[in-house]
């Protein structure tokens, strides 16, 4: 489920090689300027974009999947991941092993039933992150990461990318989580580098976040009426609640709306105490007023099947 790999590797990681004048060599499209006095070199190894100095090497703007399998649409297993670093390591003569990982993108493709939009427009806000929905994609932003959906095959066809025979004429909804910066202390561990992102545990750690972090967004528009248990007026009008709660965009939305009207004056306290108590009284009586959406279901069951079948 690997996607963009941006890597650096130092000189003494490197056993003490001079990248400009043994690596340089190696490289297409090579061009040179200075940076703060120190020369650095440009150049391409396939898709890839490299530039160096002296005393280190960088690797990004690139996805290693369309470098290593033809096209960014599809992603690599962990085994295939293992595979790539190697060649890369062989085309470079370095131990791309070695280098440090500075973002590290986790993406699946899942085939949907319904148009790709039919999704996004269920998922809501999640908790420390900024919503922002684009016409065909949904972006969940942190200080140090970001969360994707959106329509993998749209997003081909307006690249001019190639769509394989697997996809084609498909709903593929493209799910990425995308660590971007404090990849060590995001997950935990003193170093993220080319060799840990192989071993088997720490790419099972990976999968459990992907989906952890689909869990966690607040699922919206997936009020279906159920009349069955809808017996009073009090319940009718528990479920015009909740039916604000899902314009709103979920129940930490609204209650993020209440405080910032509380905090403008246009709430007094209670009143603002007054409509939170609704607003989460509701949210608990949600399960038993309403069925819930054909589309999240299916959705779930794809992202739990990605996680499980997936290596």
């Amino acid at each position: 489920m690997y996607d963009t790999l941006n890597l650096r590797l130092r000189t003494e990681e490197a056993g003490g090689t001079d990248f400009v004048e043994e690596t340089a060599c190696y490289l297409e499209n090579v061009g040179e300027h200075l940076f703060n006095g120190d020369l650095v070199v440009t150049g391409n190894k396939g898709s890839l974009k490299i530039s160096l100095n002296r005393r280190q090497l960088k690797i990004k703007d690139g996805s290693i999947c369309k470098w290593y399998l033809g096209d960014n649409f599809q992603t690599l297993g962990r085994q295939d991941t293992k595979q790539a670093l190697e060649k890369l390591s062989d085309e470079l003569h370095l131990p791309i092993e070695r280098a440090s990982v500075t973002r590290l993108d986790l993406a699946q493709n899942i085939i949907m039933k319904h148009p790709v939009e039919t999704y996004i427009n269920h998922l809501g806000a999640m908790k420390y992150a900024k919503r922002l929905q684009e016409p065909h994609g949904l972006y969940y932003c942190f200080t140090d990461g970001r969360l994707c959906f959106y329509d993998k095959t749209r997003e081909a066809k307006a690249s001019g990318a190639n769509i394989p025979e697997l996809y084609q004429g498909k709903n593929v909804l493209r799910f990425e989580q995308r660590y971007m910066a404090r990849i060590a202390a995001k997950l935990n561990v003193p170093e993220v580098t080319g060799k840990l992102i192989t071993d088997e545990d720490f790419y099972r750690n990976l999968l459990k976040r992907w989906k952890s972090a689909y869990s966690s967004i607040q699922k919206i528009n997936d009020v279906v009426l159920n009349f069955e248990a809808m017996k009073t007026k009090q319940d009718l009008n528990k479920m015009g609640v909740l039916s604000l709660i899902e314009r709103a965009g979920g129940v930490v939305e609204m209650l993020e709306q209440i405080n910032e009207a509380a905090k403008r004056g246009d709430l007094s306290r209670k009143q603002a105490f007054d409509l939170r108590k609704a607003v989460n009284e509701a949210a608990v009586l949600k399960d038993g007023l309403t069925v819930k959406s054909d589309a999240i279901t299916e959705l779930d069951k794809k992202i739990k099947e990605a996680v499980m079948f997936y290596r």
